[in-house]
């Protein structure tokens, strides 16, 4: 009687149970291999979607005399076409100073301007009149686009690596 008791008790605990669980997925065939998501859409090259990595480099790099330090760049129409540019080859251009506050010299090709009155700092890279890039060693209010800034140690260091005061400079931009 107890054994009767029991197991009616049991099938009364487990096998509404059993009947409500969910259907376990089928497990993946060897041939069949499981597809995952995948959020972020690479083109290979494979396709003609027309569309194109448009992933922004935090950083570009700047070259004077055989030293190189990063810029951290802007995310503006400007700096995308300035990275657009620079995977095709690096830009190479003179630069003078001028003010004792800057260095600038010509592109060698226009990006677009977005220009708002701001006052440069030290370690500023900006764009004027959209072909000019200015690298600012002190400090200046007027119209520009702000590309990035230098990320250096001290403002020595800076005026160091601009050759603040000494003459024109070969500056090499890059990825």
């Amino acid at each position: 009687m107890i054994r009767t008791l029991a197991i009616g008790i049991l099938s009364t605990l487990i096998f509404p149970a059993m009947l409500s669980c969910e259907k376990l997925p089928d497990p993946v065939q060897p041939d069949q291999p499981k597809q995952e998501k995948n959020e972020k859409h690479e083109n290979n090259g494979n396709d003609n979607s027309g569309e194109t990595d448009t992933t922004m480099p935090e950083t570009i790099k700047i070259t004077v005399s055989g030293k190189t330090l990063p810029v951290k760049i802007e995310d503006n129409e400007a700096t995308k076409a300035l990275v657009a540019a620079l995977s095709e080859a690096s830009i190479t251009y003179e630069a003078h100073d001028y003010g004792g506050f800057e260095k600038v010299g010509p592109l060698g090709l226009t990006l677009p301007a977005n220009n708002s009155q701001i006052t440069t700092q030290p370690g500023d890279v900006i764009l004027y009149s959209g072909n000019q890039i200015v690298l600012f060693y002190g400090s200046n209010t007027w119209s520009y686009t702000r590309l990035g800034k230098i990320q250096y140690e001290s403002l020595d260091e800076l005026k160091s690596f601009l050759k603040a005061g000494e003459g024109n400079i070969s500056v090499t931009l890059s990825l």
